[in-house]
Protein backbone atom coordinates (compact mmCIF):
# COMPACT_ATOMS: atom_id res chain seq x y z
CA UNK A 1 0.00 0.00 0.00
CA UNK A 2 2.88 2.39 0.79
CA UNK A 3 4.21 1.84 -2.71
CA UNK A 4 0.90 2.93 -4.27
CA UNK A 5 0.82 6.02 -2.07
CA UNK A 6 4.36 6.94 -3.14
CA UNK A 7 3.42 6.50 -6.83
CA UNK A 8 0.31 8.67 -6.42
CA UNK A 9 2.33 11.39 -4.66
CA UNK A 10 4.97 11.27 -7.42
CA UNK A 11 2.29 11.52 -10.14
CA UNK A 12 0.68 14.44 -8.33
CA UNK A 13 4.05 16.19 -8.10
CA UNK A 14 4.74 15.65 -11.81
CA UNK A 15 1.25 16.93 -12.70
CA UNK A 16 1.82 20.03 -10.54
CA UNK A 17 5.19 20.73 -12.19
CA UNK A 18 3.64 20.38 -15.67
CA UNK A 19 0.82 22.75 -14.73
CA UNK A 20 3.30 25.34 -13.40
CA UNK A 21 5.38 25.05 -16.60
CA UNK A 22 2.24 25.45 -18.71
CA UNK A 23 1.13 28.58 -16.84
CA UNK A 24 4.62 30.10 -16.94
CA UNK A 25 4.85 29.40 -20.68
CA UNK A 26 1.65 31.33 -21.36
CA UNK A 27 2.64 34.14 -18.98
CA UNK A 28 5.83 34.55 -21.02
CA UNK A 29 3.76 34.86 -24.22
CA UNK A 30 1.52 37.48 -22.59
CA UNK A 31 4.56 39.35 -21.25
CA UNK A 32 6.24 39.50 -24.67
CA UNK A 33 3.00 40.54 -26.37
CA UNK A 34 2.55 43.29 -23.77
CA UNK A 35 6.13 44.47 -24.31
CA UNK A 36 5.50 44.64 -28.07
CA UNK A 37 2.30 46.62 -27.46
CA UNK A 38 4.13 48.99 -25.09
CA UNK A 39 6.97 49.57 -27.56
CA UNK A 40 4.50 50.15 -30.41
CA UNK A 41 2.66 52.75 -28.39
CA UNK A 42 5.80 54.92 -28.24
CA UNK A 43 6.88 57.37 -30.95
CA UNK A 44 10.44 57.63 -32.27
CA UNK A 45 11.46 60.35 -29.78
CA UNK A 46 10.20 58.31 -26.83
CA UNK A 47 11.94 55.18 -28.10
CA UNK A 48 15.18 57.11 -28.63
CA UNK A 49 15.23 58.99 -25.33
CA UNK A 50 12.56 57.93 -22.82
CA UNK A 51 12.52 54.14 -22.55
CA UNK A 52 15.56 53.51 -20.37
CA UNK A 53 17.56 50.46 -21.34
CA UNK A 54 15.77 50.19 -24.68
CA UNK A 55 16.79 53.75 -25.55
CA UNK A 56 20.39 53.03 -24.57
CA UNK A 57 20.50 49.86 -26.69
CA UNK A 58 18.91 51.61 -29.67
CA UNK A 59 21.36 54.52 -29.40
CA UNK A 60 24.31 52.12 -29.23
CA UNK A 61 23.04 50.13 -32.24
CA UNK A 62 22.52 53.34 -34.23
CA UNK A 63 26.09 54.47 -33.41
CA UNK A 64 27.57 51.10 -34.39
CA UNK A 65 25.58 50.93 -37.63
CA UNK A 66 26.50 54.52 -38.50
CA UNK A 67 30.20 53.80 -37.96
CA UNK A 68 29.98 50.57 -39.99
CA UNK A 69 28.00 52.00 -42.94
CA UNK A 70 29.34 55.55 -42.79
CA UNK A 71 25.87 57.13 -42.54
CA UNK A 72 22.85 57.05 -40.19
CA UNK A 73 20.91 53.79 -40.33
CA UNK A 74 17.39 53.00 -39.10
CA UNK A 75 17.80 50.13 -36.65
CA UNK A 76 14.08 49.74 -35.82
CA UNK A 77 13.84 46.53 -37.91
CA UNK A 78 16.30 44.98 -35.43
CA UNK A 79 13.86 45.79 -32.63
CA UNK A 80 10.95 44.31 -34.58
CA UNK A 81 12.99 41.21 -35.37
CA UNK A 82 14.07 40.70 -31.75
CA UNK A 83 10.57 41.16 -30.32
CA UNK A 84 8.89 38.80 -32.77
CA UNK A 85 11.67 36.20 -32.67
CA UNK A 86 11.08 36.00 -28.92
CA UNK A 87 7.31 35.85 -29.48
CA UNK A 88 7.64 33.00 -31.99
CA UNK A 89 9.80 30.99 -29.59
CA UNK A 90 7.50 31.65 -26.63
CA UNK A 91 4.41 30.70 -28.64
CA UNK A 92 5.89 27.35 -29.69
CA UNK A 93 6.93 26.68 -26.11
CA UNK A 94 3.39 27.38 -24.85
CA UNK A 95 1.50 25.71 -27.69
CA UNK A 96 3.51 22.48 -27.43
CA UNK A 97 1.62 21.73 -24.21
CA UNK A 98 -1.56 21.52 -26.30
CA UNK A 99 -0.45 20.40 -29.77
CA UNK A 100 2.19 18.18 -31.37
CA UNK A 101 5.42 20.09 -31.97
CA UNK A 102 4.99 20.51 -35.76
CA UNK A 103 1.48 21.87 -35.29
CA UNK A 104 2.76 24.16 -32.54
CA UNK A 105 5.28 25.64 -34.95
CA UNK A 106 2.64 26.26 -37.62
CA UNK A 107 0.19 27.75 -35.13
CA UNK A 108 2.91 29.96 -33.63
CA UNK A 109 3.84 31.31 -37.05
CA UNK A 110 0.21 32.10 -37.87
CA UNK A 111 -0.46 33.71 -34.47
CA UNK A 112 2.79 35.69 -34.53
CA UNK A 113 2.11 36.96 -38.03
CA UNK A 114 -1.45 37.95 -37.07
CA UNK A 115 -0.12 39.75 -34.00
CA UNK A 116 2.30 41.57 -36.32
CA UNK A 117 -0.69 42.76 -38.36
CA UNK A 118 -2.46 44.02 -35.23
CA UNK A 119 0.79 45.69 -34.15
CA UNK A 120 0.97 47.62 -37.41
CA UNK A 121 -2.71 48.60 -37.19
CA UNK A 122 -2.14 49.74 -33.61
CA UNK A 123 0.66 52.02 -34.81
CA UNK A 124 -1.80 53.85 -37.09
CA UNK A 125 -3.31 55.33 -33.91
CA UNK A 126 0.01 56.34 -32.30
CA UNK A 127 1.13 59.91 -33.13
CA UNK A 128 4.42 59.80 -34.99
CA UNK A 129 4.04 56.12 -35.96
CA UNK A 130 2.75 54.51 -39.12
CA UNK A 131 1.62 51.18 -40.48
CA UNK A 132 4.46 49.66 -42.49
CA UNK A 133 3.95 46.36 -44.37
CA UNK A 134 7.73 45.90 -44.39
CA UNK A 135 7.67 45.83 -40.58
CA UNK A 136 4.96 43.16 -40.71
CA UNK A 137 7.17 41.12 -43.05
CA UNK A 138 10.09 41.44 -40.61
CA UNK A 139 7.74 40.43 -37.77
CA UNK A 140 6.61 37.34 -39.66
CA UNK A 141 10.12 36.27 -40.65
CA UNK A 142 11.31 36.77 -37.08
CA UNK A 143 8.39 34.71 -35.76
CA UNK A 144 9.37 31.91 -38.15
CA UNK A 145 13.01 32.06 -37.02
CA UNK A 146 12.10 32.05 -33.31
CA UNK A 147 9.60 29.22 -33.78
CA UNK A 148 12.08 27.07 -35.71
CA UNK A 149 14.95 27.65 -33.29
CA UNK A 150 12.91 26.68 -30.22
CA UNK A 151 11.39 23.69 -32.04
CA UNK A 152 14.90 22.37 -32.74
CA UNK A 153 15.79 22.63 -29.05
CA UNK A 154 12.54 20.97 -27.99
CA UNK A 155 12.94 18.19 -30.57
CA UNK A 156 16.51 17.48 -29.39
CA UNK A 157 15.34 17.40 -25.78
CA UNK A 158 12.49 15.01 -26.62
CA UNK A 159 14.82 12.74 -28.60
CA UNK A 160 17.23 12.58 -25.66
CA UNK A 161 14.32 11.55 -23.44
CA UNK A 162 13.20 8.98 -26.02
CA UNK A 163 9.95 10.79 -26.88
CA UNK A 164 10.15 11.30 -30.62
CA UNK A 165 6.42 11.96 -31.23
CA UNK A 166 5.25 15.44 -32.26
Amino acid sequence: MANTSHTTTHQSSVHHKRRVALVLSWLLVVGIAAMIFFMSSRNANELNHETGVVSAIKTWLMQQASMFFGHPVDVSPIGHFTEFCLLGAALVNALRWHLPLQQSVGAAIILGSLYGITDEIHQLFVPGRSCDPADWLVDTIATIVGALIISLFVRQRLERKGKTHG
